[in-house]
């Protein structure tokens, strides 16, 4: 017979590997709802960061995006050569100045409405409670960090 005392002990919560294991999953969905606009969650993120920052320069995408700028520059060349971004001043030596063309606009616009899906069923009414309060939480403490 097992007692109360016999049974394993839950190991304490950790918010590290809570948060891990949430970004997992969250990565995962984005993945299968950004597949069939042919976009993975990083080219997602330089894509947003090319629209929000305007002039910004490999080296500024590369600070955004935590990735070298070897890996910037092969990405924003396979976006020119997609038609999603172009780069103004391409020259050896000078600085950059990359921006979304209209279908790289269009491809973002329908990459947020994705993005938006996931959130809805991971973080939405329909969610359980642990990630509807996650999801409040974490936009909560984002809208006070960009208020401050």
């Amino acid at each position: 017979m097992t007692t109360e005392s016999d049974r394993p002990v839950p190991p304490p919560a950790s918010a590290s590997i809570i948060v891990l294991t949430l970004a997992h999953r969250v990565e995962a969905e984005l993945g299968a709802a950004l597949a069939p606009l042919d976009l993975t969650v990083a080219r997602l993120a330089l894509l947003g960061h090319i629209a929000s920052v305007p002039g910004a320069s490999f080296s500024d995408l590369a600070r955004m995006g935590a990735i070298s700028v070897q890996s910037v520059h092969t990405a924003v060349k396979a976006m020119v050569a997609g038609g999603l971004v172009r780069d103004r001043t391409a020259r050896a030596g000078s600085a950059s100045t990359i921006e979304l063309t209209a279908k790289g606009r269009r491809l973002l616009r329908s990459a947020e409405q994705a993005v938006a899906a996931v959130d809805e069923q991971l973080f939405g009414s329909e969610a359980d409670l642990f990630r509807r309060e996650v999801g409040t939480a974490i936009a909560a403490a984002f809208a006070r960090r960009n208020a401050s």
